[in-house]
């Protein structure tokens, strides 16, 4: 007996009732004129996932309730599996059920619910209890969620209960590295407990969070023997004959920079599109960061809906203006210059009676930051395109940036991009086809706010601040640590006291997208006002309200 099992992993949009249902009835219909006998879809797919604080909402379940009748209604021929928010009782479940020719034949609750990172299912949804079986062409199947087959009791229930195949719906989101980890895990389980899989995860971009795809089928003895493409919506059947998957094709898992490319095009791309925005706009400087945010964005949307401002300054080196310009002219965007001067001489005659008596410092250089930003919103207004910010995670993490300046705007690509995966991005980005300018690579990063600037001048040097910064802010490590790790002292307090010290800035800052297991905002949430100081152990007498 032979079993035909479509994997549709497709992208959701959360709140997009209507078209998620849409997206289901023609990804059943498929399936059924691909003669297969069941389709999985991924976790909570008719109201798209993560729906957060809509779930407290009566009338949006009211509406996913109506939308799960529907499907049950026109859905023939094929065995659908979805996934919903189910009210029962009183309580609110994340369920799984098998919809056959008008009927429920098996509905499934969520046992394991993620309360870590970014995941906070238990301020919504009640355990479910058990195992939950159905058949098909002989076949007994068994539904899980997600975080269920994390964890090794689960396959091993199901076996125990009769099942032949799990079917799990998924939504787990990319982090670097995360695809490898996830099927080490899952397929540990699986072969000890001796039971084939099919896991079906959701792709596409939702706010900070990028979903990867990568759906895969592991026979009985955890090899994975069908594996779908990372970041793309496909729709595959594998065939089981008994309780047996023929392999189909297996792509390749996670290639590092390659993969965080694509998910950072992919989440620029859907927060575009599924926020209506008529394209994107940023700031072009002849730096690497901007020239990297360039290049995502005519790859996620194409040159015709990316457009490039460059703002010089007084201080902005004449390489910087050429290399902007060629940025521009090798991606084929509509490019502009318009120069700050006039409105920082404005704001500088306003204030120098207020001024008077004081010494030029930060304040200067951040008038000509907010200048910037001033223009770029102004046009994003007009325009009705995103204005995406150019910052990465190490100028964030240190508050290496502007309120209201170049932290302006409404979406930031890099915000959880250090500096150093920056430039093997920049690379990476070339070996496609030169589209930045070596020397933007080579050069000495500078944010050219004063005479001859440095980064460094401000900051430890990157190869020394992004290793700090990752083990302070990535694994919770000490300063103390951190020094006996080998790290300057000098360079250790200085880039833990910064981060610190910054938090009401990150707080302000724009979403960006998640590419590491420790991004900023759902996954590592400080107070901002705090007494907590990371660096007093090694300095306890240093000053603690330094102006940045």
């Amino acid at each position: 007996m032979t079993l035909q099992i479509a994997l549709a992993q497709l992208n959701f949009t959360v709140a997009d009732i209507p078209g998620n249902v849409g997206k289901i009835l023609a990804a059943a219909e498929q399936a059924r004129q691909r003669r297969a006998d069941v389709v999985v879809f991924p976790e909570l797919c008719v109201t798209g996932y993560p729906p957060e604080d809509l779930l407290l909402r009566a009338d949006f379940l009211a509406q996913s309730e109506r939308a799960v009748q529907q499907l049950v209604a026109q859905i023939r021929g094929v065995t659908a599996v979805i996934g919903f928010p189910r009210r029962l009782d009183g309580k609110l479940y994340n369920a799984a059920a098998a919809i056959r020719d008008g009927a429920i034949v098996a509905e499934y609750h969520k046992t394991a619910l993620p309360n870590y990172g970014v995941f906070d299912e238990q301020r919504y949804f009640k355990p479910g209890t058990g195992c939950c079986l159905f058949e098909a062409n002989g076949c007994k199947l068994a539904l899980a969620i997600c975080e269920d087959v994390w964890l090794p009791d689960t396959m091993a229930a199901n076996r125990a209960a009769g099942a032949d195949i799990v079917l799990a719906l998924n939504a787990s989101p990319f982090h670097a590295g995360k695809m490898q980890q996830r099927e080490d895990v899952i397929c540990n389980h699986v072969r000890a407990a001796g039971i084939p899989l099919v896991y079906v995860n959701q792709v596409g971009g939702q706010d900070e969070l990028v979903f990867d795809g990568a759906s895969f089928v592991a026979d009985r003895s955890g090899v994975v023997v069908y594996r779908a493409a990372e970041f793309e919506e496909q729709l595959d059947v594998v065939e089981f004959n008994g309780a047996a998957p023929t392999g189909t094709g297996v792509v390749a898992l996670y290639q590092p920079i390659v993969s965080e490319y694509k998910a950072l095009v992919l989440g620029i791309r859907d927060y575009v599109r599924k926020n209506g925005f008529q394209g994107a706009i940023l700031g072009l400087s002849g730096g690497i960061d901007s020239a990297l945010v360039l290049a995502l964005a005519v790859d996620a949307l194409g040159a015709d809906k990316v457009e490039a401002v460059a703002m010089p300054s007084r201080y902005t080196a004449d390489i910087s203006n050429e290399d902007a310009r060629l940025e521009a002219e090798a991606l084929g965007v509509n490019f502009h210059t318009l120069p700050i001067e006039p409105a920082v001489n404005a704001f500088s005659d306003m204030l120098a009676p207020l001024f008077a008596g004081s010494r030029k410092d930060t304040t200067e250089e951040n008038i000509q930051a907010r200048c910037r930003g001033v223009l770029l919103m102004a046009l994003s207004n007009k325009q009705g395109k995103l204005l995406l910010t150019t910052g990465n995670k190490s100028e964030m993490s240190v508050g290496y940036a502007t309120l209201y300046g170049d932290m302006a705007g409404g979406f930031a690509p890099l915000k959880d991009v250090s500096k150093l995966m920056v430039y093997k991005l920049a690379e990476y980005r070339n070996s496609l086809s030169p589209v930045i300018p070596e020397r933007v690579i080579t050069r000495p990063p500078s944010a050219e706010l004063a005479p001859d600037q440095k980064d460094e001048d401000s900051l430890p040097p990157y190869s020394v601040l992004d290793p700090i910064l990752a083990l302070y802010i990535e694994q919770d490590q000490s300063a103390a640590d951190i020094v006996a790790r080998g790290y300057p002292r000098d360079a250790v307090e200085r880039a833990v006291s910064l981060v610190d010290r910054n938090e009401y800035k990150r707080r302000q800052s724009p979403p960006g997208i998640r590419i590491t297991p420790r991004a900023f905002g759902r996954d590592r949430r400080y107070p901002i006002s705090s007494a907590y100081r990371g660096a007093a152990a090694l300095n306890p007498t240093a000053p603690d309200n330094v102006k940045e």
